[in-house]
């Protein structure tokens, strides 16, 4: 089966490139299952329901989150009760929603997903993302061989690591957070896809989705600085993985760089 795995998704840029991209791409490439991270969609940080809905709606399955979930809380009762949506697995029992869940691909057959934080340079994580993802593939390996993990971490060497500590248990590993598309994919020894960083969909005439000049203000001064939202050069950018159903095993993954003309 072929799956498309969406990079940090930022503000209404990311949100009309998936609109104009993601229909079209799972009709030419036949596509079974569609998962991208979510954490930025709403004003470049946060989700609410409203934009969630919007994403669904361009045919997506699963979304992923990371640090920012928390910031608006308008969507604390729909993690709960969406299991689509998820926040790290990692992050305390008490916060809401959940971090695995296994949804049905349109070709019927499940798939398993998990999203966790990573703890390098990150904050307010305590739980090990390693144990933590361990403990949920002996939860969920009976439902589906086929697995996907979303590392949302700051550190390179972290997201490397979970992917050869999950090598050969799961069909892939991917990296979000960094919203950087690194040209690492590939498939490691014993089967597991694995890309460290997924990349940005959103626009690319910026500093990681936000107006360079303003950013480049608040190095050269320190000062704080209201960043904004950029709008040029929209580009989705991702992996397409193609999982074999049998064992899940991956048989291939490739990345994906997409650009829409339209925009504004």
């Amino acid at each position: 089966m072929k799956i498309l795995l969406i990079g940090d998704i930022v503000g209404r840029p990311g949100r009309e490139a998936v609109k104009k991209i993601v229909p079209e791409i799972r009709k030419d490439r036949v596509l079974d299952f569609v998962i991208g991270n979510a954490e930025n969609i709403a004003g470049g940080s946060g989700l609410t329901p409203d934009t969630v809905d919007e994403l669904f709606s361009s045919h997506m399955d699963v979304l992923t989150s990371g640090d920012h979930v928390w910031k608006k809380k308008d969507i604390y009762d729909r993690l709960e009760k969406d299991k689509r949506i998820l926040r790290p697995a990692n992050y305390p029992e008490e916060c809401p929603g959940v971090g695995v869940t296994v949804i049905k691909s349109s070709s019927g057959i499940a798939v398993g997903v998990i999203n966790i934080i990573g703890r390098v340079f990150m904050n307010n994580v305590d739980a090990c993302p390693f144990k933590t993802t361990e403990q949920l593939l002996g939860v969920i390996s009976g439902d589906t061989k086929i697995i996907l993990v979303d590392i949302h971490a700051e550190a390179t060497s972290e997201k490397i690591a979970i992917g050869r500590f999950l090598d050969g248990r799961v069909s892939a590993v991917f990296g979000t957070h960094t919203h950087v598309q690194t040209s690492d994919e590939g498939i490691l020894q014993n089967g597991t896809a694995y890309i460290t960083d997924l990349g940005m969909t959103g626009p690319h005439d910026s500093v990681i989705g936000r107006k360079a000049e303003a950013i480049i203000q608040h190095f050269l001064t320190c000062m704080p600085t209201r960043f904004e939202m950029a709008d040029k050069d929209v580009e989705l950018h991702g992996a397409i993985v193609d999982i074999d159903e049998e064992s899940g095993k991956a048989v291939s993954i490739e990345r994906v760089k997409e650009k829409i003309k339209d925009y504004l």
